[in-house]
C-alpha cells in the first residue's frame, strides 16, 4: 500500500463511496456541497492547498483517502476515509500511519491531531489503537459533537515503527 497523489479517476470513485448529505457531512464536515460533480468536489477538498493522498493497492486499487495540514503546531489529518467494501481489515492503520509519517517530516512536527464525530465509534476504536488520545482543544470547535484526538511525540515515532 502506498500514498499518491489523488487522479481525477480516483476521485470520481470517491465521489461514489458518499451516497447522501449525512455521509459526506461524517467525512467531509458541513462546508461540502451535496449533490456534486467532479469540479465541485475537487474545489471543495481544497486540493490546491491541503496535502492530499489517495491509498493505493499494489495493483493501484483505491484504498482510501486522507488529507494533512499545520494546526496548533500538529500534523492534522483530516478527511480520512476507506473504501467502504475494505472497513474492519486494517486499512485505516496504514492510511493514518503513512499520512502521519509524510506529514510530520512535510510539516517538521512530531506530533499529530484530528477530529472525530463523538458518534463514530469504529473510528475512535481505530485511532485509540494508534495511539490517540482525547484532549481539550484550545479554540472553541466550530462543530457539534466532535472531539479533538491528539497522538503526542514519542507515541508518532512508536505507531510509525509498529506499521513497518
Amino acid at each position: 500500500m502506498y500514498l499518491s497523489t489523488p487522479t481525477d479517476t480516483q476521485l470520481v470513485e470517491l465521489m461514489t463511496w458518499f451516497s447522501t448529505q449525512a455521509e459526506l457531512d461524517i467525512w467531509s464536515g458541513p462546508e461540502f456541497r451535496f449533490p456534486f460533480d467532479l469540479e465541485q468536489f475537487k474545489c471543495d477538498l481544497k486540493l490546491s492547498t491541503l496535502a492530499s493522498f489517495s491509498l493505493l493497492s499494489a495493483q493501484s486499487e483505491l484504498l482510501g483517502f486522507g488529507q494533512y495540514y499545520l494546526r496548533s503546531g500538529r500534523c492534522h489529518l483530516a478527511r480520512l476515509v476507506i473504501n467502504p467494501h475494505l472497513r474492519g481489515q486494517g486499512v485505516a492503520r496504514h492510511l493514518i500511519a503513512q499520512l502521519m509519517a509524510k506529514g510530520t517530516a512535510d510539516l517538521k512536527t512530531n506530533a499529530c491531531s484530528l477530529f472525530v464525530l463523538e458518534h463514530n465509534h469504529s473510528a475512535i476504536k481505530s485511532y485509540q489503537k494508534l495511539g490517540f488520545s482525547f484532549a481539550c482543544y484550545p479554540e472553541n470547535i466550530p462543530l457539534e459533537n466532535v472531539l479533538y484526538m491528539i497522538l503526542n511525540k514519542s507515541s508518532v515515532s512508536d505507531t510509525l515503527k509498529d506499521n513497518k
